[in-house]
């Protein structure tokens, strides 16, 4: 998938270096809300050991991990994972985000957009959701944009990793 001077492509284990660049120039962002993530790349070593781990994953179609590359620099500018995938509805939860450089540029949405084309033209899913913290509107404007209506906020549904418990609005959308 391409768009603009973007292309999305799903993680490979020899991308290993550039997916731990992406997160740690992005770690302290992330920590709270891409708690498994961050903690499994400290270091370049975690990370390629994480990346063997995601290609199998990948194999098992129960996780993919689409990352936003510039095609000019070749560097890593954002995520769109799809984790929590349930086969028997089908459904699966989309999580995002994008390098602090490249904020407000409308590439976040617009790499959901096609991720979200892609997940339902080859996978057949019925049900997509995203999860966001209702102090995130960043995520929630990529969210909404993506046509996921607000299905309800959860109180007390997630610990950050600094310990605060916070509420997540849950966004769904439905295919038939």
């Amino acid at each position: 998938m391409q768009f603009d001077k973007y292309k999305i492509s799903l993680l490979e284990a020899n991308q290993s270096e550039a997916f731990f660049n992406l997160i740690d120039d992005n770690r302290s962002r992330l920590e709270d809300f891409f708690a498994g993530t961050v903690s499994k790349t400290r270091t370049l070593e975690d990370t390629i050991a994480y990346c063997k781990e995601i290609a199998q994953r990948i194999l098992d179609k129960s996780y993919f991990p689409f990352m936003i590359i510039d095609v000019e620099t070749n560097d890593f500018v954002g995520l769109i994972d799809v984790k929590n995938i349930d086969w028997n509805v089908p459904k699966a939860e989309l999580g995002s985000f994008i390098g602090t450089s490249y904020e407000g540029k409308g590439i976040a949405t617009e790499a959901t957009s096609l991720i979200v084309d892609h997940l339902i033209k080859t996978y057949h899913f019925k049900k997509l959701l995203c999860r966001a913290n209702s102090r995130n509107i960043g995520s929630i404007n990529v969210i909404l944009k993506n046509g996921f209506e607000l299905e309800g906020t959860i109180r007390n549904d997630y610990r950050t990793t600094k310990g605060e418990i916070v509420d997540l609005n849950y966004y769904g959308r439905i295919f038939d």
